[in-house]
């Protein structure tokens, strides 16, 4: 697709730094941005593991090697690859390897039930599944079950300096097993699984890379989170992927062989995915984290690392504001960050920049089915609450939400609808649910939204959470954002339940801060106060403490269980 040349509201705003377009895009495959920047940069460091570096030319000879180990496996141009693994080095490899020959990376949530497991690898029909090998007892079984042909095994010692390499499974690993009631060793003998390191040492010669289409064939599928249904394999192409690091890169300004990037956020997950691609496409250092939730570990990276630029949600922020671990550690090398998968509160930012010395963190918004960031407040121009403006190339719209053909104008709201680089090819094997997302070439984002004179974009909510109250919209985005204010509130979701007078009433389920003490009638005072803004029908009729909100991996919070739960409460289902 060109880029958008015509004049659009959102262009006046982008800082000077930041072209309308980056067309044209190089014609080159998501291996092709590891070759580009190797060729550039060899000596600079690619990957930093627990004290472990690999440069450009190392990285770049092992995942020519990975890809003799992957055409060795059977796996061909098309064929899928899964990997079941939080961040570790060997991902990075296999990742860059498969897309070399050809094949479809398929990213698989380590955290996932069995049932999701069975679903999403039935689903994808990999030839060859990358595990890690402390989690081989949780899905052996599933893997039989579903007939992979071949199981590889990882370590996460596995580029590791020494002494740790040999240190790590003696003492952290085998214990961590066994507190968590697991067998150790994880995969006993005579299992039908090979081993990475094994095949690596022995991997037979480099097989020639095959032209690929970069505008046609996918190089992964990336699951939709499954937080309205059942998960979707989203065909992200080459072209997708490469466009997307390179309109995040060059809208946030960052520089080819200076920047080093956190990798907290899962490689499986869309923003863990890109976050990776654009260290790759900046010839910037990767620091994978496996366990983003142990913040001894993020910490640690921080400081032996010293990342530039750390992408992540609102929950990693959160943590390391309120970590009394934070003041031990120097933070002062973090220049800007990016935050996205639910809404920042400004205290967060503001308490992060006082941390850091002065580290900005803007917010910015994407989708699965976009690579997934369309847009994001920019770092050195101005910023404004809401997910900012649309990356160079990217289109943007809203439309009535009774009449999608009608485009609304500054100020009204309605679903937001995108084009460009970065949208997928569609869905894996669901051709009717792919027509439905992109329709006359607009990914409808089932977002709704509101675009103010200057381009600036705010997200009100998501269309099927809306909540209609004697025949009133009520956006529990808005209701949740007054809760974040009030100075006891830690975390809080807004749903919809049923009411026999007003049809729907509004429930607010709150997580207070630790320590602190409120009652639902001083949260209900703090809303209905004037200056909260909240009109009457917006004020939740029912408050319900918790002490924890159902989330997703990277934070965003679940209201569909929370509906679920209150579903069965009322039909007197137990949970």
């Amino acid at each position: 697709m060109p880029g958008v040349t015509e004049h659009r509201p959102w262009f006046a705003s982008y800082p000077p730094g930041v072209p309308r377009t980056l067309e044209p895009y190089p014609d080159v495959s998501v291996f092709g941005m590891l070759e580009a920047s190797a060729r550039r940069f060899p000596d600079q460091p690619a990957i930093a593991w627990f004290g472990k570096r690999l440069t450009y030319r190392e990285l770049l000879d092992e995942v020519e090697r990975a890809s003799a180990v992957l055409a060795g496996l059977g796996v061909g141009r098309g064929d899928r690859v899964a990997l079941v693994t939080p961040n570790c080095p060997p991902y990075v490899i296999v990742y860059y390897a498969a897309a070399r020959i050809g094949a479809v990376v398929v990213g698989n949530n380590p955290l996932y039930t069995k049932r999701e497991m069975e679903h999403q690898l039935r689903d994808a029909e990999p030839k060859v599944v990358f595990v890690l090998d402390l989690l081989y007892p949780d899905f052996a079984d599933v893997f039989a079950e579903v007939g992979i042909p071949e199981v590889v095994a990882l370590r996460l010692n596995d580029y590791m300096p020494f002494p740790k390499k040999q240190l790590a499974p003696a003492l952290r690993f085998k214990k961590a097993q066994r507190e968590a009631g697991k067998p150790w060793p994880p995969i006993p003998p005579g299992a039908p699984v090979k081993r990475w390191h094994e095949l690596m040492r022995s991997a037979g010669p480099v097989p020639p890379a095959p032209a690929i289409d970069i505008e046609r064939e996918p190089v992964g599928f990336i699951y939709t989170g499954g937080t309205t249904g059942v998960s979707k394999g989203a065909m992200l192409s080459h072209r997708n992927v490469v466009a997307n690091a390179l309109q995040g890169a060059r809208y946030l300004e960052l520089q080819d062989g200076a920047e080093a990037i956190l990798c907290a956020l899962p490689f499986f997950h869309s923003f863990g995915m890109l976050a990776m691609n654009v260290a790759i496409a900046t010839a910037g250092k990767v620091i994978p984290v496996p366990n983003p939730r142990d913040l001894h570990m993020v910490l640690e990276a921080i400081a032996h690392e010293k990342p530039t630029f750390v992408p992540g949600v609102p929950r990693l922020f959160m943590a390391l504001n309120e970590s009394p671990l934070t003041p031990k550690y120097d933070l002062r090398s973090i220049k800007a960050c990016v935050s996205g998968g639910a809404a920042l509160p400004a205290a967060v930012a503001e308490r992060f920049a006082e941390i850091t010395g002065g580290a900005t963190i803007v917010e910015g918004y994407g989708l699965t089915e976009a690579s997934p960031v369309t847009h994001a407040n920019p770092l050195h121009g101005e910023r404004r609450p809401g997910i900012g403006l649309p990356l160079p190339d990217t289109d943007c719209r809203i439309v009535s939400l009774e009449d999608p053909d009608r485009v609304l104008g500054p100020g009204e709201r309605g679903e937001l609808c995108v084009r460009g680089p970065q949208v997928m090819l569609g869905y894996w094997r669901r051709p009717e649910e792919t027509a439905l997302a992109i329709r006359n070439g607009w990914l409808h984002t089932g977002d709704v939204a509101v675009m103010d004179e200057d381009g600036y974009f705010r997200i009100v909510d998501r269309i099927k959470e809306m909540i209609i109250v004697s025949g009133f919209n009520v956006y529990p985005n808005e209701v949740e954002e007054v809760l974040y204010r009030h100075p006891e509130v830690a975390k809080c979701a807004v749903i919809g339940v049923p009411d026999e007078k007003t049809g729907e009433a509004v429930k607010a389920f709150v997580v207070l801060k630790e320590g602190a003490s409120a009652t639902p009638e001083e949260i209900l005072a703090w809303c209905r106060d004037p200056a909260t803004g909240l009109t009457g029908y917006r004020v939740p009729k029912f408050i319900e403490f918790r002490d924890a909100l159902p989330e997703t991996l990277i934070g965003k919070v679940l209201r569909r269980m929370l509906v679920e739960e209150e579903r069965r409460k009322a039909a007197g289902t137990p949970a």
